[in-house]
C-alpha cells in the first residue's frame, strides 16, 4: 500500500485537485482501490467529489481524536468506482487544541492507519500550512508529492518543506519518507517561470517532474460542477496532462 501526501504550505497549489484527480485515475483508469483522506479544514477534496461535506457528522477529526473510530467507520464510497474518502471541515481547526496536551499528537493518523487493508493507494490532501496536522501526515505518509506554483516566494516555501521532511525523518523517526517527486504547476511561458523552473531543475534534479501542469481552464469548470476531470472532459488536453502525472507517480513506486 502506497501512501501518498500532497504537501505545500502555500494555498492555490494544486494540492487538492492532484489528490482528487490523481486518485480518481488510479481508482477508475487502472481499477486501484484508493482512499483520499482531506486533511485541510476547508474540506475541498469533498467538495471536489459533490459531497456535502459542511454537515458531515463523521470527519478526519473524529478519526484523529476518537479511540473507537476506524477507518472502516468512517471511509464512504464515491462516485467513481474504486475511490473511497474521508472527508474533512471546518471542525479539524479545532484538532491542534484538542490534541495539544496528548503525547501522542504527532502520530494518531498514522496510529489509525495501522492495520488498514484493502487499498492500494491512500492519498493525502494536506493544508496549507506546516502545523500539528501536516506533522500528523508526514509521520503517516511514506512519501511526499510537493505541487510548486512557479512564483518567487514558492521557492522558500519547497526550500522549507525539504527541511521539514528532514526533521520528521531525523528527530521524530519516520526514517522512510521521502520526497518523491516536484511537480511544477500553474505554469505560464514567461521569463520568471521558466528561470523558477530551471532553479527546481538545478536544485531537485532527479526528483523534479517531467510534467508540468499549467493554467486549465476545463479542470476549475470540473471542479465547480463537483466532478473529476475523468467525469467532465475525459478526451480535454487537462485529463491527458492528470494522466501523464498518475503514470509517473506510479512508476515511483
Amino acid at each position: 500500500m502506497r501512501k501518498i501526501a500532497f504537501v505545500n504550505e502555500k494555498g492555490g497549489s494544486c494540492k487538492t485537485t492532484l489528490s482528487v484527480n490523481i486518485g480518481s485515475y488510479f481508482a477508475a483508469r487502472q481499477g486501484k482501490k484508493v482512499l483520499i483522506i482531506d486533511l485541510d479544514p476547508q474540506g475541498q477534496s469533498g467538495k471536489s467529489l459533490g459531497l456535502d461535506v459542511k454537515s458531515a457528522s463523521k470527519t478526519t477529526l473524529e478519526l484523529m481524536m476518537a479511540p473507537d473510530v476506524k477507518v472502516s467507520d468512517i471511509a464512504q464510497p464515491t462516485r467513481v468506482e474504486n475511490l473511497d474518502i474521508v472527508v474533512s471541515n471546518k471542525t479539524l481547526t479545532d484538532f491542534p487544541t484538542q490534541a495539544a496536551e496528548d503525547d501522542d499528537r504527532n502520530v494518531k493518523l498514522r496510529d489509525k492507519l495501522r492495520g488498514l487493508r484493502g487499498y492500494d493507494y491512500v492519498i493525502f490532501d494536506a493544508p496549507p500550512s506546516m502545523g500539528l496536522i501536516t506533522i500528523n501526515i508526514m509521520m503517516a505518509a511514506g512519501e511526499i508529492v510537493i505541487p510548486v506554483n512557479l512564483t518567487y516566494l514558492a521557492l522558500d516555501g519547497c526550500a522549507e518543506i525539504v527541511e521539514t521532511v528532514q526533521a520528521v525523518k531525523n528527530n521524530l523517526g519516520n526514517r522512510s519518507l521521502k520526497i518523491s517527486l516536484v511537480l511544477p504547476v500553474l505554469y505560464r511561458n514567461t521569463r520568471l517561470a521558466n528561470a523558477i523552473l530551471q532553479k527546481l531543475s538545478d536544485f531537485f534534479s532527479d526528483k523534479l517532474s517531467q510534467n508540468v501542469l499549467g493554467f486549465n481552464v476545463t479542470v476549475d469548470e470540473a471542479q465547480s460542477y463537483g466532478k473529476t476531470i475523468w467525469e467532465y472532459a475525459p478526451n480535454s488536453r487537462g485529463a491527458e496532462v492528470f494522466e501523464a502525472i498518475a503514470k509517473e507517480i506510479d512508476k515511483l513506486g
